[in-house]
């Protein structure tokens, strides 16, 4: 019991140091993304005809993206848009507005009813607010999920492209597509799943369990980047974070706590997208311990069988052929099945069955026999 907790604890702190130390790459990482850029370029070159090579360039290396210059972007508008104006609506404005109103009361209309006031400012807050956030919180905040997405991949594809790693591509669009959906639909049950942990009659241990969740959840967020370009699917992702998860606690704990202290769940939200993407480089930076934990925490199996069922429910329904006489036995398609599965061990059908035929097994969520505790072969 002793020697695992210390692992435990050693693996936390492991993965709190890399999370935090990894964000100094940034400081080396975009010189190490134009050297890459200026190899694959000439090794373009080089697979060019001769008279092809005598040609110009017609782009513009110039307009490529930059790591340093995304991560300011996100910040500037993540933090100088839209936390701003939220902190001046709420910490300024609407203090400001009721500072004027108590002093025309108060001098102008000397004599008025206190009730009046108080009426005459509840209603006229509640309807800037409503405007306010009609109008221009809502808007943004759908506006920044776009943003932030196509920023989020641009920091994480520079980053990998400063690794000198080869993208490792799927082995067909359907299974591309089949792992994104998938993966979508699992992590946001994970997420109801986190905040509904939070409810537990024990405030304590709702918060603890809640955190941890949520520590797992950013962890994988973080790592999905690099290991969606290296082709890891969608089942060795889980398995590996589920078999080493004191280190991807440790990983996601500075990310789950800071988002977790602010009260408003808008300005959580931007925490989250400021910092975010210095994790994505602190992620595609880390180096997880190979080897597995002693024991693993199968806080996915849960989701990972609500999103099997939700997915073949709909994909049975969706393919079902219609007819409104009874089919006979012989032109019956046979019925999407699950592959047996022990308890412990939920699978993973592969979504999109009928375009992947290759796919159409369950995959087991267990890790293969190699995978042996701390002390025995690498997983890999």
């Amino acid at each position: 019991m002793a020697d695992t907790l210390k692992a435990a604890s050693a693996d936390i702190a492991r993965g709190v140091r890399d999370a935090v130390a990894g964000m100094w790459a940034l400081l080396r990482l975009d010189g190490r993304v134009e050297e890459e850029r200026r190899r694959l370029k000439e090794r373009r070159q080089r697979s060019l005809p001769a008279s092809r090579k005598r040609t110009p360039e017609s782009h513009d290396d110039g307009n490529e993206p930059m790591l340093v210059k995304r991560i300011f972007q996100c910040c500037a508008w993540n933090g100088g848009v839209f936390l701003l104006s939220i902190q001046g609506f709420y910490g300024v404005f609407l203090p400001l507005l009721q500072a004027t109103t108590t002093f025309l009361f108060d001098h102008v209309l000397q004599g008025s009813d206190e009730g009046l006031h108080v009426t005459v400012w509840v209603w006229l807050e509640f309807f800037l607010s409503s405007i306010f956030r009609a109008l221009w919180i809502m808007p943004l905040f759908l506006l920044s999920k776009i943003v932030n997405a196509i920023w989020f991949q641009d920091i994480a594809d520079l980053a990998f492209l400063g690794s000198s790693r080869s993208v490792q591509a799927f082995p067909s669009v359907g299974k591309f597509v089949a792992d994104l959906l998938f993966s979508l639909l699992l992590q946001a049950l994970f997420l109801i799943q986190g905040m509904s942990v939070s409810l537990l009659p024990i405030p304590a241990v709702g918060h603890v369990v809640s955190l941890l969740h949520m520590s797992l959840l950013y962890s994988l967020y973080c790592f999905e980047y690099k290991w969606f370009n290296m082709g890891v699917e969608v089942h060795q992702r889980l398995a590996f974070i589920e078999c080493n998860w004191p280190y991807f606690l440790g990983f996601g704990l500075p990310l789950a706590i800071l988002t977790a202290l602010p009260s408003s769940f808008l300005i959580s939200g931007c925490v989250f997208s400021i910092l975010f993407p210095l994790f994505i480089i602190s992620g595609n930076e880390a180096d997880p311990p190979r080897q597995p934990f002693n024991f693993p925490l199968r806080l996915f199996s849960l989701v990972v069988a609500l999103s099997n069922r939700i997915f073949h429910r709909s994909l049975h329904t969706h393919f079902a052929p219609v007819s409104r006489t009874a089919p006979s036995s012989q032109n019956q398609p046979a019925p999407l099945t699950r592959a047996t599965t022990t308890p412990q061990s939920p699978q993973i059908l592969a979504p999109l069955i009928p375009l992947i035929p290759e796919s159409s097994a369950a995959i087991n969520l267990t890790p293969s026999p190699s995978h042996t505790k701390r002390g025995g072969a690498h997983r890999r």
